[in-house]
């Protein structure tokens, strides 16, 4: 299968943008406010659920097998379930991974009207964005399935011209970027996010500012497992 070419390089600048442009997240329990993104005052969908019992086991039993997890594919909905069991290995716990990940391109599909997704489907055992970034993408869907979650960002709390050069070598805690920790936003493992980046119609300098999280101490060899989807260039 040929891998994905997603737009996915990350913009390290951007101008200020006027004081009366304003953002808010759509957090619910229902993947029906995935629809919010839509909504020019919202940067970030959230459906928040829980695992069931069943996929944390399978999740669990494919990441103590030691098996790489690096996928990196175009897919549509017939195919996610191939492209898994061709990398992972045809067992229970993959295939009930992959019906949960199919579930998800089916609904970034019909949101989008797409017919096929770069997915990404990688095990972390470190960040992979440690710095506060937006992404030069239309919309990118994130969840972990396990391990600790993406931190975000309100847009409001954001000062831009911290963000890449701008933190002048600094830590983002150091730069100026927020001001409080208190700040700082996190998906929780199962949930569900539609992150709108710069690519989205009209929302330039609006990008959500998110990064990955820094694996805490005690868990420095847990490893994450997170999927991604992203639109596919033309």
């Amino acid at each position: 299968m040929n891998t994905i070419n997603t737009i996915n390089e990350s913009q390290s600048t951007s101008l200020l943008l006027p004081e009366t442009l304003t953002k808010r997240a759509s957090e619910s329990d229902s993947p029906e406010s995935f629809t919010d993104i839509y909504r020019d005052d919202t940067n970030i969908a959230i459906w928040q659920r829980k695992l069931s019992d069943k996929l944390v086991l399978a999740v669990d039993e494919i990441l103590k097998t030691g098996v790489r997890v690096k996928i990196a594919e175009a897919v549509s909905v017939k195919t996610v379930h191939a492209t898994l069991c061709n990398a992972l290995g045809e067992t229970i716990a993959v295939r009930r991974l992959s019906d949960d990940i199919t579930l998800l391109v089916d609904m970034f599909c019909c949101l989008f009207d797409l017919k096929e997704v770069g997915l990404r489907l990688t095990a972390l055992d470190r960040a992979m964005c440690p710095r506060f970034h937006f992404d030069r993408i239309p919309c990118r869907l994130v969840t972990t399935y396990h391990g600790i979650a993406t931190e975000w960002l309100p847009h409001q709390l954001v000062d831009r011209n911290k963000l890449g050069a701008g933190n002048q070598g600094k830590s983002d805690e150091q730069s100026g970027l927020f001001d409080s920790s208190d700040d700082i936003r996190q998906l929780s493992e199962g949930d569900v996010a539609l992150l709108k980046g710069e690519f989205w119609h009209d929302n330039e300098g609006a990008g959500l500012v998110h990064r990955s999280p820094v694996q805490p101490e005690g868990l420095l060899n847990e490893r994450r497992l997170l999927l991604t989807l992203d639109f596919i260039n033309d």
